[in-house]
């Protein structure tokens, strides 16, 4: 059984996350409550959870300003939003866990099985750290994603990504230090987070960083050049959409 700690400043909220928990989520036990920031702190440190399930606006600050106050999180944390989708966007980069209210059950269960797979791997310090950098509006060339691997989490400049190469269901990246990473999610995935940043998909198995663009080569069905040297393959059903890229630059 996972200790958990709800934090909501409504009453009526966290007698509903209570009970949804108590009847979807029969791994999980509600330790205890709280209705701020500061009865929040005081509860985690009292009771040392394994999960704290976080709203994120409350009367005497935020979820966030909550989690701040600890040197190092030592546990796993779902944040409950109502929040608008530039924010949403945010926690996609950042990898973070979030419920948006009113709490469908099925996202409560899906969000509890995903932190049952990873309870020990992941550093939420991380994954804290890369989204207060997005949430505060820094420009694309600042932009910060989080990548996990089956071994580790990392922190990564979206600047400093080459190209996107699909595995199967995993995703392979390529940086400017000429290192890889290997990542347990889709390029579908990637493509819908990464795509406003200057990502273009050329191909079903490639999503490549625009600015590392060198030369579209039309022979052969066209390729494009990056770079590095490396060679993609553009879709014939991409051409028009990269010659209005061109267009525009």
């Amino acid at each position: 059984m996972l200790k958990t700690i709800i934090i909501d400043d409504e009453l009526m909220a966290r007698e509903a996350i209570s009970n949804m928990v108590t009847l979807y989520c029969p791994n999980l036990e509600v330790t205890d409550t709280a209705d701020s920031v500061a009865s929040g702190y005081e509860t985690i440190k009292k009771h040392n959870p394994d999960l704290v399930l976080l709203d994120i606006k409350m009367t005497d600050g935020t979820g966030f300003d909550l989690l701040q106050m600890f040197d190092t999180i030592n546990f796993k944390f779902i944040f409950i939003t109502a929040y608008e989708e530039y924010a949403i966007q945010a926690f996609k980069f950042s990898a973070l866990d979030y419920l948006l209210k009113p709490i469908d059950p099925n996202d409560l269960i899906a969000s509890v099985e995903k932190l049952n797979d990873s309870i020990h791997k992941e550093d939420e310090n991380i994954k804290l750290k890369a989204f207060m950098a997005n949430i505060q509006g820094v420009t694309p060339e600042l932009k910060k994603i989080v990548l996990k691997t089956a071994e580790s989490i990392h922190l990564v400049n979206v600047k400093d990504i080459i190209r996107c190469e699909s595995s199967s269901n995993y995703t392979l990246f390529f940086f400017t230090d000429n290192t890889k990473l290997l990542v347990s999610k889709t390029l579908k995935e990637f493509d819908e987070m990464l795509s406003p940043y200057g990502f273009f998909r050329a191909h079903q198995s490639h999503l490549i960083n625009l600015n590392f663009l060198d030369r579209y080569d039309k022979a052969e069905g066209g390729t494009l050049i990056l770079k590095d040297k490396s060679a993609i393959p553009l879709a014939v059903r991409k051409r028009e959409q990269l010659m209005k890229i061109f267009e525009n630059l």
